[in-house]
């Protein structure tokens, strides 16, 4: 099945990879630092940059706010409470309108992840071209239906969910009539353990489901996102930072622009060369086969009239005259023609 993801490009099994650099709260709150982080993420070669649209009340109750109010691990990943770091880094609806004007003036897709129905409003006036829904949301069912009513394409990530789960939010969007649904494998650990990352499930749930799979990573490098290529994957989604070391919740996990330069050019090497299940022999293979293959030749030389057996002939370089395989239809055959050692026996050289 083939999405249009947005109005200018089509996604499906194979097809070339839409790059996601899911920019998400790295920005810190900074607007400065998520312009330079948009710059830098289109030097690249993204097609999108994405951010999360939530605020303080839409996504945390009080009590995890309560229960979290000082963290052990490390302090740039939690440099103070969750609220602290929620109220600094949370998008305000100006931002919001911002980042999405400079977006639009350098020709990069702007899309976020809603949180709230409130959010997805917001963002429906900002004219994304889809909606992608986090991991934590397959299993909210009343926001699958708010998004889906849009008409927009869904891009739904399934990180932490059964198989089961996946498809009631599947029928759940098909419900309200809209089935454009792009599905991503998603392991929601940061980052997980290759053992658990299981790439083969895109091929799973292409087949299960028949919609277009895509692949939100969270693993370090870049390698895991480009073997996903070669299962298919349509769609990537990769955190991005411009420094690794900068404060924050992704920073640590995040793709650098060394790295996702290398997604972003790699990717498109990697479609271009998975072609497809037709075996075809190229022209500039074909026109190969004269200097690679071997021909016949003669052991020794041999006088006008000699009956030629198996014992009398070697294959050589090139590929210019009788091959190896057609060894069966020239025994037996007289040589019109005298022949020294190591020439090449062509067809014309046999008598009928």
């Amino acid at each position: 099945m083939k999405i249009q993801l947005t109005p200018s490009r089509e996604v499906f099994a194979y097809s070339e990879p839409y790059i996601i650099a899911e920019i998400g709260s790295n920005h810190n709150g900074d607007m400065i630092l998520a312009k330079e982080m948009i710059d830098s993420a289109i030097d690249c070669g993204v097609d999108a940059v994405k951010f999360q649209s939530w605020t303080p009340k839409s996504l945390i109750a009080k009590e995890e706010y309560d229960r979290n109010q000082k963290y052990d691990d490390d302090p740039k990943k939690h440099w103070g409470s969750l609220k602290e770091m929620v109220d600094k880094y949370y998008l305000r609806e100006e931002q919001h309108l911002e980042l999405a004007e400079y977006c639009k003036s350098k020709e990069v897709d702007f899309c976020s992840s809603a949180f709230s129905n409130q959010e997805a409003d917001l963002l429906v006036s900002l004219d994304i071209p889809f909606f992608k829904v986090a991991s934590m949301d397959i299993n909210n069912l009343p926001f699958l239906t708010y998004l889906a009513g849009f008409n927009k394409p869904v891009v739904l990530s399934t990180g932490m969910a059964t198989l089961n789960e996946i498809e009631n939010a599947v029928l759940t969007i098909e419900k309200t009539g809209n089935k454009q649904i792009v599905l991503l494998h998603c392991i929601s650990i940061y980052p997980p353990d290759l053992t658990d990352t299981h790439l083969r499930n895109i091929t799973m749930l292409q087949e299960k489901f028949g919609y277009p799979v895509g692949f939100s990573d969270h693993s370090f490098g870049y390698s895991i996102p480009l073997a996903s290529i070669a299962l298919g994957a349509c769609v990537i989604e990769k955190h991005f930072t411009t420094d690794k070391d900068l404060p924050g919740w992704d920073h640590k996990i995040s793709a650098d622009p060394t790295e996702m330069k290398i997604i972003c050019s790699e990717s498109k090497n990697i479609n271009k060369a998975m072609g497809n299940l037709e075996r075809t022999v190229s022209q500039a293979e074909v026109e190969k086969r004269a200097k690679f293959r071997r021909s016949m030749v003669a052991v020794k030389d041999f006088e006008v009239g000699h009956i030629l057996r198996e014992e009398d002939v070697v294959f050589k370089r090139p590929g210019t005259g009788i091959g190896p395989d057609m060894l069966e239809k020239v025994v037996g055959h007289q040589l019109r023609r005298a022949v020294t050692e190591d020439e090449l026996i062509n067809w014309d050289d046999l008598s009928e």
